[in-house]
C-alpha cells in the first residue's frame, strides 16, 4: 500500500514539475513577443517620420531633417531644432500657421483646431506651459506656508513668568516634607545597576559590520554574563548609530540588519563626536540601563 502511495505521489510531482515547465515557457514568449511588437513599432514609427518628412528641409539652410521626437526635428547640417508642425503645416481653413496649445494645435489667425500630420500617435504637449504652470504651483505653495507661519507667529501667546517656589511661605511645610522621607534612605536597598557604555558598544559593532547587511544576531555579545540585557544594549548601540548616520538599519521580518554607512564609513564615530561636541571626555556616552 505504501508503494502505491509513493508511486502516485511521484507521478504528480512529476505533472506538477512538467506543467511549471510549461508555464514558464509559456511567460518567456509572452516576453518575446513583446520585445517584437516595440521593435516593430519602433521601426514603423521611423518609416512613418521618413515618409512625412520626405520633400521638407531646414529653413535655415535648406538640407536633410530628421525627426528626434514627437513634435519636434532637427537639422543634419546645422542642428536646428524646431517642430515640424508649426513650420510646414498650414491651417486648412484660412492659411494661416499653427501654435501650439497645452495639449493640441490650433490655428494662430482663426483659432481652428489643426489636426498634425507629423504625430505618430497624436499626443503631444507644451513642454514649457506645464513647466511654468509646476514653477506657479511651487510658488503658490511657499508663499501659502509663509502666510501659515507667519498667522501662527501672530497668534502666539507672550512668555508667562512664573515665580520659584517659596517654601518658607507656608509655616511647618519643609518639616512635614522631610517627615516623609526621614527614614526611607534606610528601607531601600540601592541596586547596583551595569551601566551602558555606547563608546564600546560602538566599538564592538563597528569591528564585526561590513558593507553589506549583517544580521544584529551574528554580532557577537560583548558581556557574556546576560545575553538578553547585551542584545537590547546592542540594540540600542546600532540605534544611536543609525540616527547619527554611522550604520544604515534594515528590517527583514523579525531580523534586524545592519551595515556600514557609506557616506560615514571613514568617520569619527558617535562617541568621538560627542566628546567634541560638549568638551567634556566620557560625560557622553555612558548611559545607565
Amino acid at each position: 500500500m505504501q508503494g502505491l502511495w509513493t508511486k502516485i505521489y511521484a507521478q504528480e510531482a512529476k505533472t506538477l514539475s512538467v506543467h511549471m515547465v510549461e508555464s514558464i515557457n509559456i511567460v518567456e514568449l509572452a516576453l518575446g513577443v513583446v520585445a517584437a511588437v516595440e521593435k516593430l513599432l519602433q521601426k514603423a514609427k521611423r518609416f512613418f517620420y521618413c515618409i512625412m518628412l520626405l520633400g521638407c528641409s531646414c529653413p535655415k539652410c535648406k538640407n536633410q531633417v530628421t525627426m528626434l521626437y514627437e513634435g519636434r526635428c532637427q537639422c543634419h547640417t546645422c542642428g536646428y531644432q524646431f517642430d515640424p508642425t508649426v513650420e510646414f503645416q498650414r491651417c486648412s481653413v484660412c492659411g494661416g500657421t499653427a501654435i501650439l496649445r497645452v495639449r493640441r494645435y490650433q490655428c494662430k489667425d482663426c483659432g481652428k483646431e489643426i489636426a498634425s500630420r507629423f504625430l505618430f500617435d497624436g499626443l503631444i504637449f507644451n513642454a514649457e506651459y506645464f513647466k511654468a504652470k509646476m514653477a506657479e504651483s511651487r510658488q503658490h505653495k511657499k508663499e501659502q506656508k509663509e502666510r501659515v507661519k507667519k498667522m501662527l507667529a501672530e497668534c502666539r501667546s507672550d512668555t508667562l513668568p512664573l515665580q520659584a517656589a517659596d517654601l518658607d511661605s507656608v509655616p511647618g511645610l519643609l518639616i512635614a516634607l522631610n517627615s516623609l522621607t526621614e527614614d526611607l534612605a534606610e528601607s531601600i536597598e540601592i541596586e547596583s545597576r551595569d551601566e551602558f557604555n555606547l563608546k564600546h558598544y560602538e566599538e564592538h559593532i563597528q569591528a564585526y559590520i561590513q558593507g553589506f547587511p549583517v544580521s544584529l544576531d551574528e554580532i557577537p555579545p560583548l558581556s557574556e554574563e546576560n545575553a538578553r540585557k547585551d542584545r537590547i544594549w546592542r540594540f540600542i548601540a546600532v540605534i544611536f548609530l543609525a540616527h547619527y548616520g554611522v550604520v544604515d538599519l534594515m528590517q527583514d521580518g523579525q531580523e534586524i540588519m545592519v551595515m556600514k554607512h557609506e557616506a560615514n564609513r571613514e568617520g569619527q564615530g558617535v562617541f568621538r563626536e560627542f566628546e567634541e561636541a560638549d568638551g567634556v571626555e566620557g560625560s557622553v556616552g555612558r548611559v545607565e540601563a
